[in-house]
């Protein structure tokens, strides 16, 4: 699978989605990640092979604790892919917004000027 595959199919199941949003506070062990979620502590670590395996999270060691981290370089991947269409729909709505302003005799917004 290539890696934007992997990063997106990560980031599709919502505990996952959650265990980053941890992350951006800082690094995390097991214990501290699994504690919000009515699962498992193996469901946490099979949660975090998918998010190791694609990139998103490293783990260290210190001493008897593995904390995991956020890795950004898959999220700026997707958001170098999302790029294209962010610029399409901007585009489109200023398209659109001109057409209006035009259609209705009022002024477009300074935006689209």
């Amino acid at each position: 699978m290539d890696p934007l595959s992997l990063t997106l199919s990560a980031l599709a199941d919502p505990t996952r989605r959650a265990i980053l949003a941890r992350l951006v506070q800082g690094a995390a062990t097991v214990n501290e990640l699994a504690e919000p979620f009515d699962i498992s502590l193996p469901s946490v670590s099979r949660h975090l092979k998918v998010l190791e395996g694609a990139g998103l999270i490293s783990r260290g060691r210190e001493a008897q604790w593995r904390p995991c981290r956020l890795e950004t370089a898959p999220l700026r991947e997707v958001d170098g892919w999302l790029e294209t269409y962010r610029r399409f729909w901007t585009d489109s709505f200023d398209r659109m917004e001109a057409y209006l302003a035009e259609i209705t005799g009022k002024p477009a917004t300074e935006e689209t000027q």
